[in-house]
C-alpha cells in the first residue's frame, strides 16, 4: 500500500525551526522523559510530582491556585486531578461558599511524595551536574520571567479577542 503525501510545494516553513513553541515543547519532553524515568520506582511521573508538590506546599489549596502556580489550562488540571485523586493521592474537597474546591493530600500522596523526592534529587542533582549549577539558575530565571511574559500576553491576546477595538501593548521584562 502507497501512501500520498499532500504537496507541500507551495508552503514556506523557512523559520518554522526556530519556534519558540516547538523548541521549548521539545525540551520539555526529553527533560520530562529524563525526570519520568529516574522517578518510575516511585510510580509517579514528573508531571504528577508537580502537581503533588504544590498542593503539599500550599494546602489546603484551591484547584485554581494550583493552575496557576504551575500554569495549566483548567481541562489539563481537572483531568490531572481526578486521576491523582483515583490513585489516592489527594483529596478534592466540595465547593466552598466562595465556589473553590480545595485539595489536600492523603496519607498515600505522602508516602508517594516521600519515595519520590530522593529519586528527584538525584536526577536534579545529575542534571544540574551536566548543565552547571550557575548555569541553571541564570537559566531558571529566564525560563520564570518568559513565563510570566507568555502569561501576560495570553491574558492581553484574549482581552483583544473581547474587545478588538481595544489597541494593548505588551513588553517582556
Amino acid at each position: 500500500m502507497q501512501v500520498n503525501g499532500g504537496d507541500t510545494g507551495s508552503l514556506d516553513l523557512h523559520g518554522t525551526g526556530t519556534c519558540a513553541a516547538l523548541n521549548f515543547r521539545r525540551t520539555a519532553r526529553a527533560v520530562t522523559r529524563l525526570y519520568d524515568l529516574a522517578l518510575a520506582p516511585s510510580g509517579i511521573r514528573a508531571t504528577q510530582m508537580a502537581i503533588l508538590t504544590a498542593v503539599a506546599k500550599f494546602q489546603p489549596v484551591p484547584m485554581s491556585r494550583i493552575g496557576e502556580i504551575l500554569v495549566l489550562d483548567q481541562t489539563t488540571l481537572t483531568r490531572s486531578l481526578r486521576l491523582l485523586q483515583k490513585q489516592g493521592f489527594l483529596e478534592i474537597a466540595p465547593r466552598s461558599v466562595k465556589r473553590q474546591r480545595f485539595l489536600t493530600l492523603t496519607d498515600s500522596g505522602v508516602r508517594a511524595l516521600a519515595l519520590a523526592v530522593p529519586l528527584w534529587r538525584a536526577v536534579q542533582a545529575k542534571f544540574l551536574s551536566e548543565l552547571g549549577k550557575d548555569h541553571w539558575s541564570v537559566l531558571r530565571n529566564e525560563l520564570e520571567r518568559l513565563a510570566r511574559g507568555a502569561v501576560q500576553m495570553e491574558a492581553l491576546e484574549l482581552r483583544e479577542i473581547a474587545d478588538p477595538n481595544r489597541q494593548t501593548r505588551l513588553q517582556i521584562r
